[in-house]
Order: structure tokens, then sequence, then C-alpha cells
């Protein structure tokens, strides 16, 4: 019966999915681990970037960009570089659109994988469901079987391993894919502060020019 082909898979199902949500667990701290340096790195050297930026606004000194764009290390220098290259070329038409443009090609490098973070804070949970739900037909299927209300009382608390498993594969996804998304979003506004400080600069040259 079809009925028989689930208790089979049920049978096989629980241990599956813990084997899954072990790998899961083991990618998501690989992944977490890879974006806390990448962009620890990132964000240190946009925030030294904003902070020299604001030095160059209190000061006055605007013609300092020059110097701040030879810094290709940061998100904010590569991208003054072409701002200013565009600049010198074209004016200021379009450079809003430069910045824009850039800010986008550099987006997916700075949120690479937390997509896989979000996928598993949403998911596991559901699959050590489905794997406590595998464990409680296989528990009550010995139970008719054997007629021992311990083995089922046993095979249920196995089955709600997976349960467990999952929350605690899904909780840790869940805070370091919103942790890493602050630290983007902190990145993307001090990509915005070198956008409107060239800006500036654009129209300064275009009165030099």
């Amino acid at each position: 019966m079809l009925t028989d082909k689930f208790f089979i898979i049920a049978k096989v199902g629980h241990e599956s999915t813990l084997w899954i949500l072990i790998i899961l667990s083991i990618l998501s701290v690989a992944f977490i681990i890879e974006r806390y340096m990448a962009l620890s790195q990132a964000l240190r050297k946009s925030d030294l970037m904003k902070k020299e930026i604001s030095d160059t606004l209190k000061n006055n000194s605007i013609k300092d960009i020059d110097e701040l764009s030879r810094d290709k290390e940061s998100i904010e220098g590569r991208a003054l570089s072409y701002g200013l290259r565009h600049v010198k070329e074209h004016g200021a038409n379009g450079l809003e659109e430069i910045f824009n443009a850039y800010a986008q090609v550099e987006r997916p490098d700075l949120e690479k994988r937390l997509n896989f973070l979000a996928t598993v804070g949403s998911n596991a949970p559901f699959i050590g469901l489905l794997g406590t739900v595998f464990g409680i037909m296989d528990a009550f299927r010995s139970l008719a079987e054997q007629s021992e209300i311990q083995t089922v009382l046993l095979g249920i608390s196995q089955a709600l391993i997976a349960t467990a498993t999952g929350l605690l594969v899904a909780i840790p996804a869940v805070i370091f894919y919103n942790f890493f998304q602050k630290r983007v979003k902190r990145i993307m506004q001090n990509l915005d502060g070198t956008k409107e400080l060239c800006v500036a600069y654009a129209k300064t040259y275009k009165g030099q020019s």
C-alpha cells in the first residue's frame, strides 16, 4: 500500500534530516566566519574613508578629493576614482548614475552568501519539523508492532531532536544575516556620502574650467 511506502520513508527520513541539518550547520558556520572577516575589513576601510571625507568637508578642502581617490583598497576610494575620471571627461552630467551603477556592482559582492543564510534561517526549522514527524511516525509504527509504550516515548524523544536541531541551525543564521545586512547598509550609506562629495567636487571643477 501507499501508506506502507510512507512508513519506509519515515524510517530513514528522521536520520536523513538530521544529516541535512548538520551539513547546513557546517556550511552556515563557514559562511558566517567568511562574511564576518570580509565585511569587517570592508567596513573598517569604509569608516576610515568616511572620516577622511568628513575632515575634507570640515576643512573646506574639496581639492583633497584627488588624494582620497588614490585609495584603491576601499569601495569609496575606487568610486571616487571612477567619479573623478567621469567629471574630468564628461563633467557633472551622469555622475550620480555612475555612482548608482557602481553601488549595484559592488553590493552583490558584499551580500555574497547572505541569501544562503536567509534560506537556512527560514527553512531549517521546517526541515527539523519534518524529521520530527518522520520520527513520530516510526515510533507509533513500532508501538503497533511491539505494543511497548517505552518504545513510543523513546522514539518521540528522539524525534524531537530534529526540531531542536533545526532551531539551533536556524537561529544563528538569522541573527548573523541581520547583522551582516546592517553592515552592508552602513557601507552603502558611506558610499552615498562619497557620492555627495564627488558631486560637490564636480561643481567646483566646473567653476574652475
